[in-house]
């Protein structure tokens, strides 16, 4: 029973934000408490609902610094002279430019956010790989590959920070 409530609240989520019916924002608050009243757990959805933030806010958090700080050092063009190096490092050399992507995308990698990440390496890159003729299934994998890694290591990344949420851990 719970276990479908579950999935139908993600199917429920992911219908209303892809068919823009709903910002993710509401969506992400709406579909929990429709299925958790379908469930009977209305009675109890207030102090459910606070243990839950109370689980989940020093680790969110962790996430908002990493995001703002790292998100105002890019908007700060920090990774713009790394970019022109790369590229003046790479001369053309499809290999070169394959290890100038990794070593791109392990450092902005660090800010633990996947999304700002793919961001900043496609558009500083994908022009060059079309440009220069190598495929851009090649900058995705280069990409994902590094960002997998590092996303696991950082405190503030993805896999560390759901298990100090699971392991009911303080994030320092």
């Amino acid at each position: 029973m719970l276990s479908i409530l579950g999935f139908s609240t993600i199917i429920l989520f992911m219908f209303l934000v892809m068919t823009n019916r709903m910002s993710a924002f509401v969506a992400i608050i709406v579909s929990p408490i429709i299925f958790a009243v379908i469930g009977g757990f209305g009675k109890n959805l207030g102090s459910m609902m606070l243990e839950g933030i109370q689980i989940v806010a020093p680790t969110a958090i962790l996430l908002l610094f990493a995001v703002l700080y790292f998100g105002i050092m890019m908007n700060a063009g920090l990774f713009d002279p790394i970019s022109r190096k790369i590229l003046q490092l790479a001369k053309g050399d499809p290999v070169r430019i394959g290890i100038g992507t990794a070593i791109l995308a392990l450092l902005v990698a660090l800010d633990g956010d996947g999304t700002t990440s793919y961001m900043i390496i496609c558009s500083a890159l994908l022009p060059i790989y079309k440009k220069i003729g190598i495929n851009p299934l090649v900058l995705a994998t280069i990409s994902v590959m590094a960002l997998g890694t590092v996303s696991g290591m950082t405190p503030w990344g993805g896999a560390a920070t759901r298990a100090i949420s699971v392991l009911g851990l303080d994030s320092t």
